[in-house]
């Protein structure tokens, strides 16, 4: 017994340790693909799209590679002064035409109150799991740079923001896309900009130790509610 539990913190320690990939070198647009000459531009380490002059539509910049199971962080910041100042982090996405304007799948959110909350973006077009706006505004810096984190692992999906949880989705559609590009998105109908940097990406092993969603099946299909509120004076009744 106690050398299979030494096995499987080895393994586990070994998967913690994965070497991390550099999606954004800090100074080319290599491994990416979007309007670069108009909506997205490199200065100083960092990606900036959009404008505060208005941007009328959505832009993406979208990698060319597709990612299944990973852990990414980046930094983010969001600045606007008119309109839905709104952008977000697609993930398991993929192109609709072939103009680079329209993008599918899970979003992670950012800005106009939906910072955490994930979203299904032009396919099944609502949100898929909202979190605490209340904890959210406490974790959050509003204009200024913050960090995300999303580990998508199997049907589970997982967002923080500054090292906090806030939301989580358990994907019960099994038609559902597990694999797709990461892209960055600015809202359109916004005068606003959307920056970010530090963008490092961690895919995940398809075996080994028993995955996330695989443990959390054995409790039912309910979607788990993060963060929890404390109980009323401490006590529960």
């Amino acid at each position: 017994m106690k050398r299979a539990l030494a096995c499987f913190f080895l393994v586990c320690l070994n998967q913690l340790a994965m070497a991390q990939d550099e999606l954004f070198d800090g100074a080319t647009f290599d491994g990416w693909q979007g309007n670069t000459n108009e909506v997205w531009s490199i200065e100083n380490g960092v990606i900036a799209g959009g404008s505060l002059d208005g941007n009328p539509h959505n832009e993406y910049l979208a990698t060319k590679k597709s990612y299944k199971n990973f852990h990414l962080k980046l930094d983010y910041k969001l600045i606007g002064t008119e309109g839905f100042v709104n952008g977000g982090v697609q993930f398991r996405s993929k192109w609709l035409d072939n103009t680079t304007r329209n993008i599918s799948g899970y979003q992670a959110d950012i800005g106009h109150g939906f910072s955490g909350f994930i979203y299904d973006e032009h396919r099944r077009n609502k949100f898929l799991a909202e979190g605490d706006i209340d904890f959210i505004s406490k974790v959050e810096k509003p204009g200024q740079w913050n960090t995300y984190e999303i580990i998508a692992d199997g049907d589970l999906i997982l967002l923080f923001i500054n090292g906090q949880k806030v939301s989580v989705f358990r994907e019960n559609d099994d038609s559902m896309d597990h694999s797709g590009l990461i892209a960055l998105q600015i809202h359109g109908d916004c005068k606003a900009q959307i920056s970010f940097r530090n963008i490092f990406i961690k895919e995940l092993p398809e075996d080994g130790v028993p995955r996330t969603e695989s443990i959390m099946s054995r409790f039912g299909n309910a979607q788990p509610n993060y963060p929890l509120p404390p109980f009323k004076d401490g006590e529960f009744n």
